[in-house]
Formats: C-alpha cells, structure tokens, sequence
C-alpha cells in the first residue's frame, strides 16, 4: 500500500510517498513559493539523488500537478500511474475543538476546517488548498485522511486546557489550550513504550519537541494531561522567534508605547522574538552557539534562558504526573544539542536522574538510544521523530 502523505502550507506543499508494507519512503519533496515568483519544486529520492524543477505555481492545484508529474515523470519519477497512490494523508495543524481524532476528508470536515480558519490563518487555509488540490487529482475513488496536530492533545482535562479568563470567551469563541506538534508527540510516546518494552498505558513520559518550534508535553498513561503550547503555536517557552509565555501587560505597556496595531504585535511576537530577539544574531541555534563560543553574552544567554525554560517545564509536568519514568528529547535540537541536554539534565538530580556523557555526545544526527545511567531512576532518550510515518500510519488505519 502507497500511501502520499501532504504538508501544505500557505506558500509551500511538502509530500512523501510511502510504502506502507516496509514503511519505506520511495520518494519526498515540495513545492515552495506558491502564488510567488520563482516557484520550484524539489524533488529526493532515497539514494540521496536531488532533482529541481523550476515552473509558474499560481495556487496548490497547479503545484500537485507538478508534485504528480516529479513522481511519475523523468528522473525523478518512482511510480508508472498516480493510481499506484491508494491513500492519501493530510496534516493539518488545528483541528480546533470538534475535530479531535484523525478522520477521512468530506465537505462537512472542510466546511469545519474554513470555519475555525481563524484559528489557525497561517496554517488552515493552505491546509484546505492543499486538500481540494488532491481531490481535484483524485477524485473520491482514493481515501483521504486528515491528520490533526492537536488531536493528541484532546486528552487533556479542563483544568488544563482552559485559560482563566471570563467563561464566555470559551463558549462564543473558543478560546482554550489546544497544543501543537502533537503528531511527533505520539510518535515519540509509542516509540519509547517500544523501547523500554513497557506498555503506553503504564508509563509516565515527558517529550520534548524542541526545535525551531519547541513544545514539551505530559504523557500519562498514553494520555496527554497538559502541553506548553496553547491557543496557538507562540504559548509556552523561548522558541527560535516566538516569545513563548510572556505577561500579558508587557505586551500591552509595549502595544501603548511602541503603537502597535495587532498584527503588527503578531509580528513581533512570532517573528522578531525567541532567541532572534534576545541575541539579535540568528534563530538557528548552531548560529547562537558559535556566536556564545564567540563571546557574544547575549547569544550565550538566549540559550541559558531556552535550557532554564525546558528543565522548569519537565519539573512543572514531573508534579503534575506525580512522577515521570521517562524523558524524551526530539526534533532538530533536540536530537542534535548535546550541551542543551546536558545543561537540562543536570538540574533535574532529584528526580534520581543521572546521564552518561559519552552516551550523550553519541547521540547526534539521527541516532536513537538512551543517555541515562544504570543506576538512573528515571530514563532519558533520544528518539528521532518521524511525523510522516505517524500520518501514513494514521491514514492506512482509516483507509483500510
């Protein structure tokens, strides 16, 4: 079973194509600058080959169009006929409060996409471009499947999802914690289950997400109790431009002295804060860390407040769980920044949690393995997250 798994975002259309008996990824790319000038799509193949088309995309329909013909076409192609694709699977990053588990595409689910778009304005609308883009490729004879980033989160009680502002808001509008990067949560949940070799009902985990959007969550029992992130992507903690949680009279003494509209303070918030805005160098932390090595005390201290904000969260969620057995680090930093985990990890002894150095500077670029000690009471991993495989395996039990 083939099944292509679609990314779409306002400019921008990422795919995989995956086969589902090996889980075997036979082809990935994507599209960038839709309904911009210099539209490309590029195009990778497993052996490592790279292929780059240049071509007019004016919306998503016309950029899967492209998407179709880099696999079925010239050097890049990996399959004779689109109808070797027998499912297709959607990420979609919010749900909102009624889509709340993973479901095959109709026109009332679309209609409930439009509807909360406002929600998510960034995301959404692509999200429903890209849908009708492969409805128009094919029809209703293949399966499409959307999978929700805050479905994961739909566990959580109400003590942790609502926001302690006038219950109205919640009723007329919404507005409540609703978490994000949930998709590579679960994979990361069901994979240490795997390799602890514990059932998920059993255990107590804390996943960390961290890359140029972070997000930490409490798994407890193969259930979410509480997330950093909340109405959107910019709650929680130091991210490469978001601010995460900040009091909200700072924003608005700045708002009255800087005369902010709120899309201008949007832009600020999401794009101009995080560790761009405290070091004023980069969001990339590759970048602030060679600025640190450098001297540069304002990039050494956006990586020190980042390293504080994760180990008071993973203290924060031990509480709420009562508890943790296992910690988890994924996404791009987190895979990747041995001094980050290793920073985090010291500060949380008394939770009886020991790492090994040398298993710690190990565990880079892609690798998958444990950094704890023996004698360590709680487990600490490095999983490699793979959103792609979670949506095609989301996508294949709904299709059959």
């Amino acid at each position: 079973m083939n099944i292509l798994v679609i990314n779409a975002g306002s400019s921008s259309l990422k795919y995989q194509l995956i086969d589902m008996e090996h889980e075997r990824v036979l082809a990935k790319g994507g599209c960038e600058r839709i309904g911009l000038e210099g539209s490309k799509l590029e195009a990778k193949l497993p052996n490592g080959e790279v292929f780059t088309r240049t071509a007019p995309m004016p919306d998503h329909t016309v950029a899967f169009d492209v998407v179709k013909q880099a696999l079925t076409e010239g050097e890049s192609k990996v399959i004779d006929r689109l109808d070797e694709i027998h499912a297709v699977g959607h990420r979609v990053v919010q749900g909102g409060p009624h889509l709340q588990q993973s479901m095959l595409v109709t026109e009332e689910v679309i209609a409930e996409l439009v509807r909360i778009s406002d929600l998510a304005p960034l995301h959404n609308p692509g999200h429903v471009q890209g849908i009708r883009a492969c409805l128009a490729a094919f029809g209703t004879a293949v399966p499409q499947v959307l999978v929700f980033d805050t479905a994961f989160h739909s566990t959580m009680p109400p003590e942790a999802y609502m926001f302690p502002i006038p219950y109205e808001y919640y009723e007329k509008y919404n507005v409540r914690r609703y978490g994000f990067h949930g998709t590579s949560h679960k994979f990361v949940s069901y994979r240490c289950a795997e390799v602890m070799d514990k059932p998920l009902g059993e255990l107590k985990l804390i996943t960390c997400h961290l890359g140029n959007g972070s997000s930490i969550t409490a798994v407890q029992n193969g259930r979410v109790i509480d997330t950093t992130m909340g109405l959107t992507p910019l709650d929680g903690f130091l991210m490469g431009t978001r601010c995460g949680a900040v009091d909200p009279s700072a924003i608005l003494y700045l708002q009255k002295k800087e005369g902010w509209t709120a899309d201008e303070t949007s832009d600020v918030l999401n794009k101009k804060s995080g560790a761009l805005g405290i070091s004023g160098v980069s969001s990339d932390d590759r970048d602030l860390k060679a600025a640190a090595d450098a001297g540069n005390e304002r990039a050494a201290l956006a990586r020190r407040i980042q390293r504080y904000q994760v180990r008071k969260f993973i203290g924060a969620f031990a509480a709420a769980m009562d508890g943790v057995d296992a910690v988890v680090f994924t996404g791009g930093i987190g895979e990747n920044t041995v001094d980050l985990r290793a920073d985090v990890c010291a500060n949380l002894s008394y939770l009886g949690l020991e790492i090994d150095p040398a298993a710690n500077a190990a565990m880079i670029r892609g690798k998958e393995g444990e950094l704890t000690t023996p004698g360590s009471k709680v487990k600490v991993f490095v999983l490699p997250t793979n959103e792609e495989i979670m949506i095609a395996r989301e996508t294949k039990a709904l299709a059959g």
